[in-house]
């Protein structure tokens, strides 16, 4: 997280945003900077935090998970 813009990617405000990005996060469709973690997902890219936040959902689509109650009830 940004110690100036307090997000994660900068806000395009922030000073130290970078015009410099080699994708777009499938997710939040913002540039993911140069140099930054990013995950690769079926030739898509999602930055970090937008992975993290939409992991299960990203599971429950692209894979077919399911969600349950154990038992069956």
């Amino acid at each position: 997280m940004c110690d100036i813009c307090m997000k994660s990617p900068h806000d395009p405000r922030c000073p130290n945003a970078t015009a410099d990005a080699s994708y777009i996060c499938e997710f939040c469709q913002e540039p993911i900077a140069d140099g930054d973690v990013c995950y690769e997902l079926d030739g898509n890219r999602w930055h970090e935090e937008c992975f993290n936040d939409n992991a299960v959902d990203i599971l429950l689509e692209r894979f077919e998970a399911r969600k349950e109650i154990a038992g069956g009830y």
